[in-house]
């Protein structure tokens, strides 16, 4: 089993902005939540939908039992027996996807480099679908600008703009090093993609919805970066 990291040893990540708005009240973290999103846009005009992460060579992947993993339940989730993926918001044909059906469409593998807040890094490959074909499927309306990931870990969710979710390198990965995916890294399903920090990677996936406005995260509603690219 990976090596588990406790909730507060995550909280005790939380930025120095988290901190500076509990101290010096409101009028400083209207500052600090302007700030966060300057900071998101001037990331979104950097970012390029078509560049590729490279992938690490083969001899890098990090051991199983090395791979940190995280959870905020009390105890390890694991997927009711029953568990889809339910998939809506602004698309023409919500969906609901059982495991077996999502093994069925287009298989994407990616060997990626895992960076973490925290500081560490680790290197896995992962097997699942594009995010985008789902999207296809589904009939993505237009006026769709963001995904909300959510999971059955105990509410986490986060939010992405739509050019990092529909980037050719973030995929809903069912495998992990040509395995099917542990519980304690998020099976059945998690959000996995070269372009965000770990805590933007929801594990435990639940549902995608494709909205007109940008929401919040678990941790991002705590003081972490909204848009949090590598």
């Amino acid at each position: 089993m990976a090596k588990l990291i406790s909730r507060r040893e995550m909280l005790g990540a939380i930025g120095a902005s988290t901190i500076l708005a509990g101290c010096n009240g409101p009028r400083t973290a209207k500052f600090l939540n302007g700030m966060e999103r300057w900071n998101a846009r001037f990331q979104e005009l950097l970012f390029s939908p078509t560049k590729l992460a490279p992938d690490p060579p083969e001899s890098e992947i990090t051991p199983d039992d090395d791979f940190p993993s995280y959870f905020i339940s009390d105890m390890m989730p694991f997927a009711p027996a029953n568990w889809t993926l339910k998939v809506g918001g602004l698309v023409e044909r919500p969906a609901v996807f059982t495991l077996s059906q999502l093994k069925q469409m287009p298989r994407f593998d990616q060997r990626i480099r895992h960076h973490c807040v925290e500081g560490w890094s680790a290197v896995a490959s992962w097997q699942g679908v594009r995010v985008r074909d789902i999207a296809k499927l589904a009939g993505l309306k237009p006026d769709a600008r963001f995904v909300e990931f959510r999971s059955f870990d105990s509410g986490y969710y986060s939010s992405w703009d739509m050019p990092s979710a529909m980037h050719p390198q973030t995929i809903l990965a069912y495998g992990m090093n040509g395995d099917d995916l542990e519980a304690d890294h998020g099976a059945p399903l998690r959000l996995y993609s070269a372009v965000k920090l770990g805590y933007k990677n929801v594990k435990y996936l639940t549902e995608l919805n494709f909205l007109p406005v940008r929401t919040g995260g678990y941790w991002e509603n705590q003081g972490y970066e909204w848009f949090a690219g590598v």
